[in-house]
Order: structure tokens, then C-alpha cells, then sequence
């Protein structure tokens, strides 16, 4: 009899703080090339359709090139960000929790994640499938 494979429950991640989204919002709002959307269900940033900015659970996430992100793990708290265990995403990092509580400093990352994401190729925008009526 073959045996059943377990199934680890998913992680529900938890809402941004309040703090992190007003001081996100003021910080992207600054940036007229940024477009605001959501990625997993977070505020995020967007140049050219790259991604630069965001929040996830408890910290500000930036995409940053690797002198910056250097840079960016030396402050207090911040790492590589993580999503899930195991799978890192190589150019972006997270801040903790209290960077929210230094704006200036927060619309500084900001603005060098968004001159970096600028830099990259631009993606092509997803054209949303249409059904046509027979």
C-alpha cells in the first residue's frame, strides 16, 4: 500500500504594521516613476515593472545592487529577505522593525532601490487574456 505524503501546512503571513505602511506609503509616494501595487498582498513599488520596494510581515524589502545590500545587512536587524525558508531572493533584503521609526532614512533606501531597479531591463507588461463572446 503506498503511503501518503504529509502536507506541512502553509504559513499565513501576517499584516504589515501600521507604521510600515504610513512611512512605505509617504516614502513611495515620493517617488513619481513609482508605481504602487500589491505583491503577495503587500504595498509594493514598481519601475519599469520592476519591483524595488514592498512590505512583508514585519520589515521593509528593497531590491538593492549588491554594494547597497552590503551596505543595507550592516544596519541593525536587517537581512537577506526570505519569503519562505530556503528560498532567499538574491537581490533583495529586509528591514526590521525599527527602521519604520527613521523616514528619512527609510525615503533614502527607497529611492536607491528604485534608481537600481530603474537600471535593469524593463519587463514587458502582461497583457490580460480577453474572451471573446462565439
Amino acid at each position: 500500500m503506498p503511503r501518503s505524503k504529509s502536507v506541512s501546512p502553509v504559513k499565513k503571513w501576517k499584516p504589515a504594521s501600521e507604521e510600515w505602511v504610513r512611512v512605505f506609503t509617504k516614502a513611495a509616494d515620493a517617488i513619481p516613476e513609482a508605481e504602487r501595487r500589491k505583491m503577495f498582498g503587500y504595498p509594493a513599488a514598481f519601475v519599469n515593472g520592476n519591483m524595488f520596494a514592498g512590505l512583508h510581515e514585519s520589515g521593509l524589502v528593497l531590491r538593492l545592487p549588491e554594494n547597497d545590500r552590503e551596505e543595507f545587512l550592516k544596519l541593525g536587524g536587517a537581512k537577506q529577505f526570505e519569503p519562505m525558508p530556503g528560498r532567499p531572493m538574491r537581490e533583495y533584503v529586509v528591514a526590521s522593525e525599527k527602521l519604520a521609526s527613521r523616514p528619512a532614512e527609510v525615503q533614502s533606501w527607497v529611492r536607491r532601490a528604485c534608481t537600481y531597479a530603474a537600471s535593469l531591463p524593463a519587463k514587458a507588461s502582461k497583457s490580460k487574456k480577453t474572451s471573446r463572446a462565439r
